[in-house]
C-alpha cells in the first residue's frame, strides 16, 4: 500500500474526483504535449453528468489554455465512470490523445499505461495482515505507520491536522449563501453558537460535532481549502470528530496525529481493496469510508486495543452499505453536507459499540470492505454520482 501522503491531500474543493483528478490529468497532458496550441477534452460518465456542478471544467481550464470541453451524451461505455479523453492539437492537426481515469481521492490512471508512483511503503495488503503484524510485534497502529514510513510521516500528518483545524475554524466564521442555484444558507456558525434551554450533554456533543462537520463541508462547497479524508465530498467527517476530541475533550495534538495515522491505515485498506470513488461505488465509498476512518481515529484516541479499533471501523462501514450518491444538480451540497454531519455523529456511536462488544463480533473489517465494493458494483448507475436518480431526480 502507498504512503499516507497520497491519501491525505490539501487542495481546493469541491470534489477530489472531479477537480483534483482532472487537474492532475490536464497537467500530465500538458507536459506530454507542450507544443499543442489547442486541446479537446471529452468527459464521460459521472464527469459528463455532474462535472459542471463539481467544477470539472474550471479545474481543467486552470491548467490548459484554449481548451474545448465536451460532455459525452451518448452513455458511451468506458473503463471507469470518471473517464476523460484528452486530444492535443497544433494548428488543427492532432498530435496525440490520452484516455485518463480519475479513480478517487484525486488519483488518476492512464489507459494502457502504468504511471510512475510512490513505491509501496506498506507490505501488508489488508487489515488482517496488519493486525497480525501489529499483534506479533506488540506495536500499535501508529507505531506500525512509523516503522513503515519513518518519523517524517508524522510531520506530514501534523501539517494535515492543522489544515483540517484551519478549515473547521474558517467554516465556523463564514456566513451567507453557498454558491449555485439551490439557495442554501451556511449553517455551521449558527449551529456552533446555538443555545438550547435544557440541552443535555449528548445533544450538545451532537450539535457541536455537527457544526464542525458543516463548517468543513460548507468550505468545500465554496471551493475552499480542504483535506481529502479520503475525498473532498466526505472531508467534513474526520476533522469534525478530531476537532471535538482535541478542543472539547482535551486530547493532545500528538494524540490527534496518532489518530490520523490510524484513520489513514483504514483508508489505505479501503482504497487498496475496494474504492473511495462515489462514481464507482456510491457514497458508501466516500462517506462510508470517512465514517470508518473517523471511528478508528476516535477509538485510537481513546486508547482502544487493535480489535476494538477494527470493530469500530467495521461497524461504521457495515452500516453505511448501500449508501447512494445522488448529488442534487451535481453540486456537493445536498445531501453531501448534512451527510458529513450524520457520519461524524455515527462514528462516535460506533466507537461506543466497539468499547463494549468487540469480543462478540463476527464480521472482519476486510469482509465488510469487500462487501462494500461488491455492493457498489451492484448499485444502479443512477445512484453512483450521476445525479440521475434519488434526490437529484425528485428535487425541483
Amino acid at each position: 500500500m502507498e504512503s499516507l501522503r497520497t491519501l491525505y491531500k490539501v487542495g481546493l474543493g469541491p470534489s477530489s474526483s472531479h477537480t483534483f483528478g482532472p487537474k492532475a490529468a490536464a497537467e500530465l497532458v500538458k507536459s506530454r504535449y507542450p507544443e499543442a496550441d489547442h486541446f479537446t477534452v471529452i468527459l464521460y460518465g459521472s464527469l459528463a453528468l455532474t462535472g459542471t456542478g463539481h467544477g470539472t471544467g474550471k479545474s481543467i481550464r486552470s491548467v490548459l489554455d484554449n481548451v474545448q470541453i465536451i460532455p459525452d451524451d451518448q452513455n458511451t461505455p468506458v473503463p471507469h465512470p470518471n473517464t476523460m479523453d484528452f486530444i492535443a492539437l497544433k494548428e488543427g492537426v492532432e498530435l496525440g490523445s490520452m484516455r485518463i481515469m480519475s479513480i478517487g481521492g484525486g488519483a488518476i490512471e492512464v489507459d494502457g499505461e502504468t504511471l510512475p508512483k510512490e513505491r509501496d511503503v506498506y507490505h501488508e495488503k489488508n487489515f488482517d495482515e496488519i493486525l497480525y503484524r501489529c499483534s506479533h510485534d506488540g506495536i500499535s497502529i501508529p507505531e506500525y505507520v512509523r516503522e513503515c514510513e519513518g518519523d517524517e510521516i508524522f510531520d506530514y500528518l501534523r501539517y494535515i491536522w492543522r489544515a483540517m483545524a484551519d478549515c473547521v475554524e474558517a467554516g465556523l466564521e463564514h456566513t451567507g449563501m453557498l454558491p449555485g442555484p439551490l439557495g442554501i444558507t451556511r449553517k455551521a456558525k449558527m449551529l456552533s453558537e446555538m443555545h438550547v434551554e435544557g440541552e443535555t450533554p449528548d445533544v450538545t456533543q451532537d450539535r457541536v460535532i455537527s457544526s464542525y462537520a458543516f463548517a468543513v463541508a460548507e468550505e468545500n462547497a465554496c471551493e475552499g481549502t480542504v483535506v481529502t479524508a479520503p475525498t473532498c465530498g466526505a472531508a467534513g467527517v474526520i476533522p469534525a470528530v478530531l476537532y471535538y476530541m482535541h478542543h472539547e475533550m482535551g486530547f493532545s495534538e500528538d494524540a490527534i496525529v496518532d489518530a490520523l495515522a490510524t484513520a489513514g491505515v483504514i483508508g489505505n485498506v479501503i482504497r487498496t481493496n475496494a474504492s473511495i470513488s462515489g462514481a464507482e461505488a456510491g457514497c458508501q465509498a466516500e462517506i462510508g469510508s470517512a465514517c470508518s476512518m473517523a471511528s478508528a481515529a476516535v477509538a485510537q484516541v481513546n486508547g482502544f486495543n487493535l480489535h476494538q479499533i477494527e470493530y469500530a471501523a467495521e461497524v461504521a462501514m457495515e452500516h453505511s452499505l448501500g449508501l447512494t450518491c445522488d448529488p442534487v444538480q451535481g453540486l456537493v451540497q445536498i445531501p453531501c453536507i448534512e451527510r458529513c454531519a450524520v457520519a461524524a455523529m455515527r462514528a462516535m456511536n460506533c466507537v461506543s459499540i466497539a468499547r463494549f462488544l468487540a469480543d462478540t463480533r463476527k464480521i472482519s473489517f476486510d469482509n465488510v470492505v469487500d462487501t462494500m465494493y461488491r455492493t457498489g458494483k451492484d448499485i444502479s448507475p443512477l445512484y453512483r454520482e450521476t445525479s440521475e436518480g434519488g434526490l437529484a431526480r425528485l428535487y425541483e
